[in-house]
């Protein structure tokens, strides 16, 4: 599968899991998170390059995949993936929320999505 596919897939559960769980379908939502988790592994898989390649994601339209692929892409991408996380950690809501947690984990050193 191509880089740019996986990057496809990645946004396209992300957004799944976001609209399960509005729905209050965790289980289907935990299906897609696990689906992004899989297609980020084979991402990493192909080192920077694939990182790179999940990078367009910070400027994607929606904002849980903003934040999502900067939590992934903290240790590879730090300025650009902290600053969508500071951005999205401002508003309300479970979106924030999360970067927030994400930025918290990053500052405690306990972060440990992509390790060296």
């Amino acid at each position: 599968m191509k880089l740019e596919e996986l990057v496809e897939h990645f946004a396209e559960d992300v957004v799944a899991q976001t609209d399960a769980i509005w729905r209050g379908g965790a289980k289907t939502g935990n299906k897609h998170a696990r689906r992004y988790s899989a297609a980020f592994d084979k991402l990493r898989a192909h080192g920077d390059a694939g990182r790179d390649a999940l990078a367009v994601l910070l400027k994607h339209p929606r904002m849980d995949v903003r934040v999502t692929a900067a939590a992934c892409l903290l240790r590879h991408s730090t300025a650009e993936a902290k600053a969508v996380l500071e951005e999205a950690a401002k508003g309300e809501g479970m979106v924030p929320f999360e970067a927030q947690q994400a930025l918290l984990r990053w500052q405690e050193g306990t972060w440990a999505l992509d390790p060296e």
